[in-house]
């Protein structure tokens, strides 16, 4: 297995009745009302202008809900049952809140966990500011930190799987990730790097031509300055300005269905590529998929 893990501490758990598993996540809100307060979460208390809430309010609209936390709650429930292990969730933006969590690892006499974010791409915009919001608890229980694990073979297969299921055939591919600030990037964070290994370890599992995939940043933020492209909308353009009538995406930033994939891709995408008379698919994500868990069984097996 590559080297794709990272510890805050080498210290083994001596009882396994007393180790669990804790992933991390963005958070989301189970209703439009909440997107206000959701929002000043994710900023960190910072004002966000009335347009751009009733713009992701509009979005969240138009999907019914977001189902990222059920979705996490079942990614969970089955890793449980395949480590034989006690799994909780934390969310750094919504209930349940990390805080919240940690306290009741605390309660239940968890005295070492591993702890995996469901963001297999390393960057400081998500697993960095994950592992900040479980360093402010002061957990009194040792960690095992997984920092990134984007290049994961089962992972890998996991995308290829999907990708293999529901692609039409010679539909041009465009794998993409959630954009970041360009001054992460060029401050050092490896996300950009990693998001593209994945892609073209996917590409690789599943033997495509060079030619028959591309990838781009999707989901750029509305403010602080450039974000990291190409943009999907742009690589769309392309592939028409190629002779295409019909693309594929495969976000492979992301384990399961929320707003960036229901809605962007699956509403805003689409209707873009339509307006050029193309057609847009996607492969499904990865949710519930046995490969999805075994992948978090084998980074858990190697620590426990």
């Amino acid at each position: 297995m590559p080297s794709v893990v990272k510890t805050l501490t080498l210290t083994k758990a001596a009882n396994p009745a007393t180790t669990a598993v804790l992933l991390l996540a963005h958070g989301s809100p189970d209703s439009v009302d909440q997107i206000p307060e959701f929002l000043l979460r994710v900023t960190g208390g910072r004002p966000v202008p009335p347009e751009s809430i009733k713009e992701i309010q509009h979005r969240y609209s138009l999907i019914g809900r977001s189902p990222l936390t059920e979705l996490t709650k079942k990614q969970a429930e089955l890793l449980a049952h395949k480590l034989g292990l006690k799994v909780y969730i934390g969310m750094r933006n919504w209930h349940p809140y990390i805080a919240d969590t940690v306290r009741s690892m605390i309660s239940d006499g968890v005295n070492h966990a591993v702890v995996i974010c469901l963001a297999p791409q390393n960057s400081r915009t998500s697993v960095g500011l994950y592992r900040a919001a479980l360093a402010k608890e002061n957990p009194p229980f040792t960690i095992d930190f997984v920092d990134s694990w984007h290049d994961h073979p089962l992972l890998i297969q996991a995308f290829a799987e999907k990708l293999r299921a529901s692609r039409p055939p010679n539909i041009p591919i465009i794998f993409t990730a959630h954009s970041v600030p360009q001054r992460t990037i060029t401050e050092g964070d490896p996300y950009e790097r990693q998001a593209k290994e994945t892609a073209a370890l996917v590409a690789k599992q599943a033997a495509l031509a060079p030619e028959d995939w591309t990838f781009a940043f999707q989901s750029q933020g509305m403010s602080g300055g450039p974000w990291l492209g190409p943009t999907v909308e742009d690589t769309i353009l392309g592939r028409k300005q190629n002779g295409h009538k019909a693309v594929f995406i495969q976000p492979i930033g992301f384990l399961c269905d929320h707003v960036e994939v229901l809605y962007d891709i699956d509403i805003n995408f689409k209707q873009f590529a339509e307006k050029q008379g193309m057609r847009l698919t996607r492969a499904e994500s990865l949710n519930d998929s046995p490969l999805l868990t075994a992948a978090l069984a084998d980074l858990v097996g190697s620590f426990t």
